[in-house]
């Protein structure tokens, strides 16, 4: 053996600043990626209405009754038109259980006002939107953002006859 030899390999000093650097900036892609949590949960309640509100007009047509969608400032429920009594009730199904929205999400809604309700207006139940069993609904947008932020808004709307459109913040989708 050459007593000459020289050794190489890396030290543990040059490995750990490797992984050091590599932890940071990993903790940085995390951190730019995911947004913070509140841009997270407005998506996650849009998404989560968004979904409802397809089956919804679904279980109309397929079931051939209307359902109704009672929005509110801190919340929604769903509501079924009952034909014996001619006024709504609130959906005996557990997938459309009332839920409420948290206090820092805006939601700011404009429905056409002349749309058919299917009842007087002193029901208390009274939908804001109307899902028909034709396939129908009553044309609508909501708009939900954090207070006042509207760079982050999701807007969800349908003209009455198109299927349910959902536009998420960013996107260059024609106005409807």
């Amino acid at each position: 053996m050459n007593p000459r030899a020289t050794h190489s390999g890396f030290t543990l000093i040059e490995i750990l600043v490797v992984l050091i650097i590599v932890g940071l900036l990993a903790s940085l892609a995390v951190f730019s990626m995911g947004g913070n949590s509140q841009q997270r949960e407005l998506e996650s309640h849009v998404r989560e209405l968004y979904l409802l509100m397809q089956t919804a007009s679904e279980q109309a047509v397929l079931n051939n009754l209307e359902l109704g969608l009672l929005l509110e400032d801190d919340g929604y429920q769903f509501v079924a038109f009952q034909d014996e009594s001619g006024d709504w009730k609130p959906s005996g199904e557990r997938l459309f259980h009332q839920r409420t929205f948290p206090e820092w999400m805006a939601v700011t809604k404009f429905v056409e006002s002349d749309a058919p309700r299917l009842t007087s207006a002193e029901d208390k139940l009274r939908p804001t939107i109307v899902f028909f069993s034709s396939g129908e609904s009553t044309p609508f947008e909501i708009e939900f953002t954090i207070g006042s932020d509207s760079d982050l808004m999701h807007s969800l709307a349908s003209d009455g006859v198109s299927p349910l459109e959902w536009r998420e913040p960013g996107s260059e989708d024609e106005e409807w």
